[in-house]
């Protein structure tokens, strides 16, 4: 096989991930009741622990305004909940309810399971080649996310 039928190939697989990912998304936002970008909220919730509002704000690109929005909606599903900062009492963090925990573990719980058991199989020395491919690519789409917002793109 060619190296461009190989590169065309990868290229099918990631697009046919991504749909895969989109529908995995709508059918969650539909069980959890809530919308695509409270999602993404929940993603770097999950990911990153309690947040501020503005540092959810920038990790989910959104507004400060949209962040609040989704933050009062997730809240009101009980998903989320705004709580003071023990090391700071001036300063408030949204985390995960239990619930929302719970949530989050029954709906991405078993997908995560099953792709660290197919990451097992692999060779470190393939991780790695595998982790450089993701890397570049979300750094493509973190370029191309800035140009579709008007901004110009990073080199």
């Amino acid at each position: 096989m060619s190296k461009e039928f190989r590169v065309q190939a990868v290229a099918r697989a990631v697009q046919e991930l991504q749909d895969a990912t989109d529908l995995i998304d709508e059918l969650a936002g539909r069980r959890l009741g809530v919308n695509r970008t409270d999602l993404r909220c929940l993603s770097r919730l999950t990911a990153r622990g309690p947040l501020t509002a503005s540092e959810l704000a920038a990790a989910a690109g959104l507004t400060g305004g949209a962040a609040t929005t989704a933050i009062d909606r997730l809240e009101r599903t009980g998903l989320v909940e705004r709580v003071r900062d023990t090391a700071d009492r001036r300063r408030v963090l949204v985390r995960l309810t239990a619930p929302g925990r719970s949530a989050v573990q029954e709906i991405w719980g078993p997908i995560a399971d099953d792709a660290r058991a197919e990451l097992l199989r692999f060779s470190v020395t393939e991780l790695e080649l595998i982790e450089t491919f993701l890397r570049r690519a979300l750094d493509n789409q973190a370029r191309h996310a800035d140009r579709l917002r008007g901004r110009t793109a990073r080199p």
